[in-house]
């Protein structure tokens, strides 16, 4: 799979900035207000942040693949 630009870096920025600061956020005032969901959002959004880590690592190796041809 290969992104165009545009979207590559919005989801760079998603995955790299706005999500694990969400996740800190989630966590940080779950913690404070005793929320009982937590945990099961916080893991969740783990989860959806590796997922799309991975589609931008794939993205990355895709592209210098082509770079090199």
């Amino acid at each position: 799979m290969k992104l165009n630009n545009k979207t590559y870096d919005r989801l760079k920025f998603v995955v790299t900035i706005f999500l694990p600061a969400l996740i800190t956020l989630i966590t940080t005032l779950g913690s404070a207000f005793a929320w009982e969901l937590t945990q099961l959002i916080v893991v969740t959004l783990g989860a959806i942040t590796t997922f799309l880590g991975t589609l931008l690592g794939i993205s990355t190796n895709n592209y210098n693949k082509e770079l090199k041809t």
